[in-house]
């Protein structure tokens, strides 16, 4: 236990107001804590950096409680279980859990889930065969209901969600409408994933035009990431009896001065569409629906990921804060060790 006694990690030390900044955090030095009966000690290997997260370094009343504050920031990770008093592992297994950002954890062993390194990478079980796959998975399917020769619309599409969003409506029949921000991002959801059309919200002159002109057939399915006036705009194509999975509102994530828009209820009534807000965690109990399809279709090359890795762990406030400027092709993670 030698190498280990020495740990890191970071702390929430004050709630942003606004774009978090480093100075609401704080990186501190421990001692690994040795385990007891039933416990495992997990070395970092890849921290999972994720824009829900932002929402929990407030005090507002959510889905899920806040962080508090100078305690340890937990998210999804996957580690090497280096002292096993559990049973269930032994050292060298690898494991996913959500855990503290640092640089080694001692938890439970029911806390943490062995993968597969012969499926895939392990750090695809922080993506495609993991949070992001599974809610692309479950929102669109359950909730977006795409069928074949429909036109189904995703904001923040060379997101780690968005991209799989498109790739399953794709391998449903769907026609596929991305919006993403820069050139470069678009080229790859139009060239390496097929999409049929790409809006690069950044340079468009005229948002709702082009909208248009990609969706000549309106919106069945919109999945929306991102809020905003890009949702605004895609609220004026929808067909009767649309369907919209509410995901994510990146745009307001760190907005101060409230987040108003056009009001939208004129527009469901007439269209009769469905809008849902749902979390991964409404579908604890079919996971395993949601990993089985995507390793199947993983494995038959229907699916690509991407990932975005930023080496180190002292980098990993930088690399969350960069997911608010939209630096990140698909999963962004930090590696922390080989």
């Amino acid at each position: 236990m030698n190498q280990q006694n020495k740990n890191r990690q970071v702390l929430l030390t004050s709630r942003p107001v606004g774009m978090p900044t480093q100075d609401n955090f704080e990186f501190k030095n421990v001692s690994v804590v040795m385990p007891e009966e039933g416990q495992v000690v997990v070395r970092t290997l890849y921290l999972s950096v994720d824009p829900y997260m932002r929402g929990r370094m407030s005090d507002a009343k959510s889905y899920v409680p806040p962080f508090q504050l100078n305690e340890v920031i937990t998210g999804g990770l996957v580690g090497e279980i280096t002292e096993s008093k559990s049973d269930q592992f032994k050292a060298g297994d690898k494991v996913i859990g959500m855990l503290g950002w640092q640089l080694y954890n001692t938890v439970e062993a029911k806390k943490v889930t062995k993968i597969d390194e012969k499926i895939a990478p392990v750090s695809a079980y922080l993506s495609v065969l993991g949070l992001t796959g599974l809610t692309a998975y479950f929102g669109l399917l359950d909730i977006g209901q795409p069928k074949e020769g429909e036109t189904v619309v995703v904001s923040g599409a060379a997101g780690s969600v968005g991209m799989f969003v498109g790739q399953i409506a794709k391998i449903k029949g769907a026609r596929v409408v991305g919006i993403a921000g820069t050139d470069e991002k678009c080229d790859y959801l139009k060239r390496e994933l097929g999409f049929d059309a790409v809006i690069n919200y950044k340079t468009t002159n005229n948002l709702g035009q082009d909208l248009e002109n990609a969706c000549p057939n309106g919106v069945d399915v919109y999945f929306d990431n991102v809020g905003g006036t890009i949702s605004d705009a895609v609220m004026n194509l929808l067909n009767n009896h649309a369907r919209i999975p509410l995901c994510g509102a990146i745009s307001s994530y760190n907005s101060t001065d409230g987040d108003m828009g056009p009001r939208i209820q004129t527009k469901l009534i007439k269209t009769r569409s469905l809008i849902q807000g749902f979390v991964l965690s409404d579908y604890a109990d079919r996971q395993s629906e949601g990993l089985q399809e995507l390793g199947k279709w993983l494995s038959e090359g229907k699916l690509k990921y991407e990932e975005t890795v930023v080496e180190g762990f002292d980098n990993v406030i930088e690399a969350f804060l960069q997911l608010f400027q939209g630096a990140n092709l698909g999963k962004m993670l930090v590696k922390v060790s080989e």
